[in-house]
């Protein structure tokens, strides 16, 4: 069976497209060293199209109306512009009723592309370009620690990684932040109140790295206009242990933080990047895994939800869970010592 995979790891070769949603301009080229914040490519984009009917409004034929229709391809027009006006004994006019693009003319209709807004792809990571995609982006190479997260709130940043949470199930509060946090990735813990994300943005922090956070919290967390990312789920769970030794021995180093949204499709995920001098390139991080005896896994349901523990052994066949459901499972030791039987569905394997 075919294993979700959580990468967590010390060493990695880190390779990251990243793509603008049309056609633009691409402005990295390659062998260049890129920032996380750098504008590696802009477009522009329309979030509303609008269908002017000109043909059904003037209660016409469609080739008489498409010989009335005064604009074109690319015309950009005002908010109220004539674009047809129609004959008879009360002539009536037809205008924009949004300033826009027009991107289609014809069959007696006009297509104009309203709200414009500039989309400036960033980086997202520190690394070397090393392939251009024409027109739409690239992809940029790194070596050093990866540590992905379950939840981001759409932001990247980069500065000093802070530890302000000796254990794994420290709780992050607004009384642990000075001025000397001003500008770093905070290693927060757990959050349960809404002041401590309002005082990291005051300070301001560069980025704030939770291991779990309370879900009432999450449109706030949506709203600070500084990354936070989220380890391991919602409520008050501890930091997994894996993450939380690598992230708590990388201290002082500098870390990108890129903390978009999940995506089960594409398969990005809120991450931690930290760049290391190597010898030579590591590998690089699996793309599929298959379950098997000896994997690090962690657990993806409660009870033990975070957990992390080694498949001792894939069980044959199907096995009959407590709730009574058979299914697919393994037996998995935990970090405590203690075996038990979980769902392969529970589970994802961190590598």
């Amino acid at each position: 069976m075919l294993a979700p995979l959580h990468h967590i790891l010390p060493l990695t070769t880190i390779r990251r497209e990243r793509r603008l949603p049309v056609s633009g301009t691409v402005y990295a080229h390659l062998n260049q060293r890129v920032t996380p914040t750098d504008v590696v490519a802009e477009t522009k984009w329309s979030r509303e199209h609008v269908v002017i009917d000109v043909a059904r409004t003037l209660h016409i034929p469609v080739s008489v109306a498409d010989g009335l229709i005064r604009c074109k391809v690319k015309d950009d027009l005002a908010a109220g512009t004539v674009i047809a006006t129609g004959g008879g004994l009360v002539r009536m006019s037809i205008k924009t009723p949004k300033p826009g693009r027009v991107v289609a003319v014809g069959g007696g209709q006009v297509l104009l592309e309203t709200g414009e807004t500039d989309i400036r792809l960033r980086a997202g990571m520190p690394g070397v370009v090393v392939d251009v995609i024409p027109g739409r982006g690239v992809v940029i190479q790194n070596f050093g620690t990866l540590i992905q997260g379950v939840w981001g709130n759409g932001r990247l940043g980069n500065g000093t990684l802070v530890n302000l949470t000796e254990q794994q199930d420290g709780v992050f509060v607004a009384s642990v932040l000075d001025v000397s946090h001003r500008g770093s990735i905070i290693l927060g813990g757990i959050c349960q109140d809404a002041e401590s994300l309002q005082a990291a943005g005051e300070l301001p922090v560069r980025g704030l790295i939770l291991s779990s956070i309370h879900p009432s919290l999450l449109p706030l967390a949506g709203q600070m206009r500084y990354p936070i990312m989220v380890t391991d789920g919602f409520g008050a769970l501890p930091m997994n242990s894996a993450a939380y030794k690598l992230l708590s021995t990388n201290v002082e180093r500098e870390v990108a933080l890129n903390a978009e949204a999940y995506d089960r499709y594409s398969g990005a995920r809120p991450e931690v990047i930290i760049p290391l001098p190597v010898a030579q390139e590591p590998a690089a991080p699996r793309d599929v895994e298959e379950f098997a005896a000896g994997q690090t896994v962690r657990m993806r349901r409660p009870p033990s939800l975070g957990g992390i523990g080694t498949i001792s052994s894939l069980m044959p066949g199907q096995s009959i869970m407590a709730s009574g459901l058979r299914t697919l499972a393994a037996e998995v030791k935990l970090e405590s010592g203690e075996t038990v039987l979980v769902p392969l569905v529970n589970l994802e394997v961190v590598g």
